[in-house]
């Protein structure tokens, strides 16, 4: 009778014990991953308060976070006046500027147009910003050896301005 009791206790010990790790392997990675995406979110709701303020924007549909010549931070969605708009605000929050999705390329279709012009890749992810005082679409590529290619493209025009190939 003792012994079933001493390896109950032995096993409770045991659960608390991995409960209690368990626990504090959690506790552990959210602050790891609230750290680590603080700037994020702390750039797209200033994102959010510029575009509102300088274009109306009222609904956000996407955030895009672009670095290449300079960095910038970029927001699609509808206005006060239902518009689709896209607005691209440099890190330092000057010189906002405010497109009409209706002029230019949409993520989708720049992503369509890399997909039609390089099937052989997969594409990763877009980015709206600016290069050369041009805004562009930054889409990024893996090929099947795993390089990457990044093609930017005008958001304009969907005509290729750069191409870094093997990365």
């Amino acid at each position: 009778m003792k012994n079933q009791t001493n390896k109950e206790h032995t096993i409770n010990r045991v659960l608390l014990g991995l409960i209690i790790a368990l626990l504090t392997v959690i506790v552990i990675s959210t602050i790891f991953y609230l750290r680590a995406t603080r700037p994020m979110t702390q750039a797209k709701q200033e994102a959010k308060k510029l575009a509102e303020q300088y274009a109306n924007l009222e609904e956000v549909d996407q955030f895009y976070w672009f670095t290449r010549e300079a960095t910038y931070f970029s927001l699609t969605g509808q206005n006060d006046k239902g518009q689709d708009i896209a607005v691209i605000i440099p890190k330092s929050g000057e010189r906002v500027k405010v497109l009409d999705q209706k002029a230019g390329l949409t993520e989708e279709a720049a992503r369509k147009e890399i997909s039609k012009q390089h099937p052989d890749q997969q594409v990763e992810k877009a980015s709206l910003g600016m290069y050369q005082d041009e805004p562009v679409w930054e889409v990024i590529a893996k090929t099947s050896d795993d390089q990457l290619n990044y093609y930017l493209l005008s958001f304009e025009t969907g005509e290729e301005v750069k191409v870094i190939s093997g990365v």
